[in-house]
C-alpha cells in the first residue's frame, strides 16, 4: 500500500510532488522561490515540505541517471567482451 489509511490523499507526498512536477513542466527556467510561489497558489504547502518534495525529485532523477548509466556501461561492456572473444 502506497498510502496509509489515516492520510488524506491530498496530504500525501505523491499528490503534492505531482503538483510540483506539473509546475516544473510548464516552466522550464524558473527560480526556486518563484516555483514555490506558483506551487503555493495551487496547493498551500509549507516551504520545508516543498524542499522535501524537491529533494525527493532530485533523488529520483539521480536514481534514473545512475540506472541509465549502468545500463549503458553494461551494454558497452558486453559489446567489448564479445568483440574480444571473437578476436
Amino acid at each position: 500500500m502506497l498510502l496509509p489509511d489515516n492520510i488524506h490523499p491530498k496530504n500525501s507526498i505523491y499528490y503534492n510532488g505531482a503538483i510540483v512536477l506539473e509546475v516544473l513542466q510548464k516552466n522550464n527556467h524558473i527560480e526556486l522561490l518563484e516555483l514555490y510561489l506558483l506551487v503555493k497558489k495551487i496547493r498551500d504547502i509549507s516551504f520545508p515540505i516543498f524542499i522535501y518534495l524537491l529533494i525527493g525529485y532530485i533523488l529520483l532523477m539521480w536514481q534514473f541517471y545512475k540506472k541509465k548509466r549502468l545500463n549503458y556501461v553494461l551494454k558497452n561492456f558486453n559489446n567489448i567482451h564479445s568483440f574480444r572473444s571473437n578476436s
